[in-house]
């Protein structure tokens, strides 16, 4: 029988090397191939080591648990059973709100014997199903999806400059040399990430802005302007068509633009034939 293999993703080494010896002695079949302190390393090991499960602490250094799991979903070839991941995180008000309404299993810190015991059995049934296994990928995205939104939610509230009185940009100030931009938000075709930046596109000319992507989600329409990919957040007016290609992946073509946008997995859905 092939053994089932756990990556723990946690950057406090004494929760880290709590939470292992409480898997071992509750599951001890279970093979713990890795333990990371950051989220940029649990998202290299774990598509270089495919574990079967993994225990994602949800602020992490580096990527967030959220971030790591949706750079997964985009990456993780189809054709290999995705991780069932466990999110491990402190009581917060936003871990509280965002699981009572997805599936995503979860454990509290401290961790609980008992509570982790009925999370190894819970995975234990999955694993031991191996039709459910092809569906985990789907399973997860449609996790992220309702997760993803209420993260935003949350940061924003945690310090990122919300919409007063539910007004919306109508302008971006884009500092050009010595000249400021003034770029109305209607001729943005996209916002695109760039490390510490976002490089704002119109039709004439592009831009950089000093913030991310996810300080700038709040203050948008989110009925206009929709994340297509977690570094890119496009005009919909402009959106002129989506393309599948062999593989099952969407590019969009914009009105006055040659650039083509990449739709990862988890946005794909916006993109349904009504």
């Amino acid at each position: 029988m092939t053994k089932i293999r756990a990556l723990i993703a946690e950057d406090e080494p004494i929760l880290a090397l709590t939470l292992a010896n409480m898997l071992t002695k509750l599951w001890p079949e279970l093979d713990i191939c890795a333990s990371v302190e950051n989220g940029v390393a649990a998202l290299q090991e774990t598509l270089a080591l495919q574990p079967d499960v993994l225990f994602l602490d949800i602020k992490m250094p580096g990527k967030t648990g959220l971030e790591v799991a949706q750079e997964l979903a985009e990456e993780w070839l189809e054709n290999r059973p995705f991780p069932l991941i466990v999110y491990v995180t402190a009581y917060d008000e936003f871990a509280l709100q965002a699981f009572e309404h997805a599936a995503a299993d979860y454990v509290l810190k401290p961790i609980n014997a008992e509570r982790l015991g009925k999370s190894i059995k819970r995975l234990q049934a999955k694993l031991g199903d191996q039709q459910e296994r092809p569906n985990e990928l789907e399973s997860m995205l449609a996790q992220l999806r309702h997760l993803l939104p209420a993260a935003a939610s949350a940061n924003a509230s945690a310090g990122s400059p919300a919409p007063a009185n539910g007004e919306r940009l109508t302008l971006i100030r884009a500092a050009i040399g010595n000249q400021i931009r003034m770029i109305p938000i209607a001729d943005v075709l996209y916002f695109e990430a760039t490390d510490k930046y976002i490089n704002v596109v119109t039709a004439e000319h592009s831009s950089l802005i000093r913030m991310s992507l996810r300080e700038l989600l709040p203050q948008l329409d989110s009925s206009i302007f929709w994340q297509i990919h977690r570094g890119s957040i496009v005009n919909s007016n402009y959106i002129l068509s989506a393309m599948r290609d062999e593989a099952g992946k969407l590019t969009l073509k914009l009105r006055g633009s040659a650039d083509k946008l990449p739709v990862s997995r988890v946005y794909a859905h916006l993109f349904k034939q009504m």
